[in-house]
């Protein structure tokens, strides 16, 4: 979050859309780099895969981590309820397009059968940046 003057402006969630390189016949790359279209520096990446899709992850939020997580084969959905309880929901399912998520965002997570989840996150795991119960994040 950012101080501007008395009031504390909130980062929000959004999409983030990076280039595709190449071709049907070739095959394509995708590039995520720090400073140019990540907006913090990488310090883990992670990947979940075989998630069965009547399987629901997630259940929890960050105090400090921010992370930018792409679907890079299959659908992804997202729902993210910050400390106000608004909710934003957000599909992946094109592995250029990625979701930037801020600090202090619950998530519930939702896997087609074939997903995988790539996370590029901002530090490396720290049980203690994790809030659990969401009962607790709604009252910080």
């Amino acid at each position: 979050m950012k101080k501007h003057g008395p009031i504390l402006i909130e980062k929000k969630p959004e999409k983030i859309f990076l280039n595709s390189i190449g071709s049907s016949e070739l095959g394509y790359i995708t590039v995520a780099e720090y400073q140019e279209n990540i907006p913090f520096n990488i310090k883990r990446v992670y990947w979940t895969y075989y998630t069965p899709n009547k399987v629901t992850r997630g259940h929890h939020a960050h105090k400090a981590l921010e992370q930018c997580i792409f679907a890079v084969n299959g659908k992804i959905e997202f729902e993210l309820i910050n400390v106000n309880g608004e909710k934003s929901t957000f599909i992946l399912d094109s592995p250029e397009v990625g979701l930037y998520i801020p600090p202090m965002h619950w998530r519930t997570i939702k896997f087609s059968h074939n997903a995988v989840l790539l996370c590029l996150a901002s530090d490396v795991y720290k049980k203690s940046d994790y809030i659990r119960d969401y009962d607790y994040f709604l009252k910080k």
